[in-house]
C-alpha cells in the first residue's frame, strides 16, 4: 500500500470513547505520549499515522482491533455493523445521485431533456429536475439571443475575407460584397440535433444564397439601387433553405455593410462612374435646353401661323368686300352716271385730304382769313411716323426717322387756284349736260 501524503484528515477521535473497546493507556506506555513516539522523539513516522488511521476507520464500522504484538494487529469486522454502514453510505449515495438532476433554466433560455441520448422534453426558464445520468440529461440553449453571421469581413470592414467577398454578377462582372445575417432561434431541438454543426450551417446557407441572387443581376443593379432587394431576397432564401434543413432558425435581418468592384479595378471603376455621371449631366443640360427652346420655337410659329391666317382671312374679306361695292357702284352708275361719277368723285376726294397733312390755298384774289390747324396736323404727322416706325423692320428705322422728321416741319403748300377750279366746274358742267 502506498505511503499516505501529509494531509489533515479531519478526523479526531477520543481514546477514551467507549467505543474502541479499550482505554487510552492500553495504547502509550509510560514513555510516550498519546502518538505513540517519545516525548524527545521528531515528528511521528507516516507508516504509524496511516496504521493509526486505519485502526480508527475499523472501530468505526463495528470491527475489533487487536493490538498485540503484531505490526499491524488483527481486524475481526462485526457483521452488523458492517452492513449498516454501508446502508448509510448508499443512501447518502443515492440522495446526492436524486439531487443531481436538479437543474435551473434562465429566462430567454429553454432546456432540452434527453432519455438515454433521445429528446424527450423541453424544460421551462426555473427551477427543473430530471432523472439523473445516465437515465437523462439536460441541454441549456439560449433562444432569445441573437445571433450573428459576418460574410466577406470578420469583426471590421477592414479585415476582408476575398474567398466570400468576390461574387459573379450576371453581366459577368465581379463585385466584393461584405454583408451580416443576424437570427435567431425558433426551434431548439432542431437547432441541437438537425446538423451537426449549425452555426457553420448558417454561414454555408448565407453564402450560397448571397451568391445565387448576385448571379441573377446585373453589376449596376448590385452596386447602386439594388442593395436593399438584394438583402430581401437573400433573406427570403435562407430561410427557405434553413427550414428545409429543419434548423431552428429565423432570420430577423440582413445587412449589406458594403458593396464595391474589387480593389485591383477600384480606380478604372471610379474613372467609368464619373463619365457617367458627367454624360448624364450633360443629357440633362441638353435637355433642359430643348425643354426651354423648343416651346418658344413652337410658340413662334404658332404665331405666326395664326398672322398668316389672320392675314388671309383679312385679304380676303378686303377683296370680297371691295368686289361687292364695286359691284354696288356698278350698278349704281348705270342707273345714274352722272350722279354716281359726282358722289365717287367727292369720296375720292375726301378720302385723300382726310389723309394728307397738304393744303393747296390761292394765293390770288380775296382777303379771306385761313385757319391753319397746326397743332393738329403736327400730331397727325407725329402719330403716322410712329404708326410707321412701329411695322416698318429694324434697316428702315433710320428712313423712317428722316421721313417722320421731314413730316414734322408742315409747310403749307400751293392751294388751286379759284381759276382753275372755276374751270373744273365749268367743264363738270358741260359733262352733265351732254349726257
Amino acid at each position: 500500500m502506498p505511503a499516505p501524503s501529509h494531509k489533515n484528515f479531519g478526523l479526531k477521535f477520543s481514546l477514551n470513547d467507549p467505543r474502541w473497546g479499550r482505554d487510552a493507556q492500553d495504547d502509550t506506555g509510560p514513555n510516550q505520549n498519546q502518538d505513540g513516539r517519545k516525548p524527545n522523539e521528531g515528528p511521528p513516522d507516516l507508516d504509524q499515522l496511516w496504521r493509526d488511521f486505519n485502526q480508527r476507520l475499523n472501530r468505526l464500522f463495528g470491527g475489533r482491533g487487536s493490538h498485540g504484538g503484531g505490526e499491524g494487529g488483527g481486524f475481526s469486522p462485526d457483521p452488523r455493523g458492517a452492513s449498516i454502514g454501508i446502508a448509510l453510505f448508499a443512501v447518502v449515495v443515492v440522495i446526492l445521485w436524486f439531487i443531481s438532476g436538479f437543474f435551473i433554466v434562465q429566462e430567454g433560455q429553454t432546456g432540452v431533456v434527453l432519455t438515454f441520448g433521445k429528446y424527450s422534453h423541453l424544460a421551462p426558464p426555473g427551477f427543473n429536475w430530471r432523472w439523473p445520468y445516465p437515465i437523462q440529461s439536460s441541454e441549456i440553449v439560449n433562444v432569445s439571443q441573437v445571433r450573428t453571421v459576418e460574410m466577406g469581413y470578420r469583426s471590421s470592414l477592414r479585415n476582408k475575407q476575398p474567398q466570400e467577398a468576390l461574387m459573379l454578377t450576371d453581366d459577368e462582372n465581379i463585385v466584393d460584397i461584405q454583408f451580416a445575417v443576424q437570427y435567431t432561434l425558433k426551434n431548439a431541438p432542431d437547432w441541437v440535433f438537425s446538423n451537426r454543426d449549425p452555426e457553420d450551417t448558417v454561414r454555408q446557407v448565407a453564402e450560397s444564397a448571397i451568391r445565387e441572387v448576385v448571379g441573377h443581376n446585373k453589376m449596376d443593379f448590385v452596386l447602386y439601387e439594388g442593395r436593399e432587394k438584394i438583402a430581401l431576397d437573400v433573406g427570403q432564401l435562407m430561410q427557405k433553405v434553413l427550414d428545409s434543413y429543419k434548423s431552428g432558425v429565423q432570420v430577423t435581418n440582413v445587412t449589406m455593410q458594403g458593396v464595391q468592384p474589387p480593389e485591383q479595378v477600384q480606380a478604372a471603376f471610379d474613372d467609368a462612374v464619373k463619365a457617367g455621371q458627367d454624360r448624364e449631366r450633360l443629357k440633362n443640360e441638353g435637355q433642359a435646353y430643348a425643354n426651354d427652346v423648343i416651346p418658344k420655337a413652337r410658340g413662334a410659329a404658332s404665331r405666326l401661323l395664326q398672322e398668316a391666317e389672320a392675314y388671309r382671312s383679312r385679304i380676303v374679306a378686303t377683296a370680297q368686300g371691295d368686289a361687292s361695292r364695286f359691284k354696288q357702284v356698278l350698278s349704281a352708275y348705270q342707273k345714274a352716271p352722272a350722279v354716281t361719277r359726282e358722289r365717287m368723285y367727292l369720296e375720292t376726294m375726301q378720302q385723300i385730304f382726310s389723309n394728307t397733312t397738304k393744303l393747296m390755298i390761292e394765293s390770288k384774289g380775296g382777303n379771306n382769313l385761313l385757319y391753319l390747324p397746326l397743332d393738329k396736323l403736327i400730331a397727325q404727322t407725329n402719330a403716322d411716323a410712329a404708326r410707321a416706325k412701329a411695322t416698318a423692320p429694324a434697316g428702315s428705322n433710320s428712313g423712317s426717322a428722316q421721313d417722320s422728321g421731314g413730316a414734322s416741319s408742315v409747310t403749307p403748300p400751293d392751294l388751286p387756284r379759284q381759276g382753275d377750279a372755276r374751270s373744273r366746274e365749268d367743264r363738270d358742267s358741260r359733262d352733265r349736260e351732254g349726257r
